[in-house]
């Protein structure tokens, strides 16, 4: 079974995750799928492992589609 990631690497998105009951959304573009995790790149060059079961959804970001 392919995983719903794998659709939205190399995508910029905006990911919901849960840490405790605290609820954060992190901006950044998906790198990699691997098996428990998948890498983000945050900012420049920062990129972290983040458990697939801390996920709560992912969506494309729109703060990239406006002009500047």
């Amino acid at each position: 079974m392919e995983s719903a990631f794998k659709a939205w690497i190399g995508h910029p998105v905006v990911l919901q995750v849960a840490l405790g009951d605290i609820k954060v959304p992190l901006r950044g573009k998906l790198l990699k799928d691997g098996g428990d995790t998948v890498r983000m790149r945050i900012g420049e060059g920062w990129d972290v492992d983040i458990y697939k079961t801390m996920i709560l959804a992912v969506e494309e970001d729109g703060m990239v589609l406006l002009p500047s």
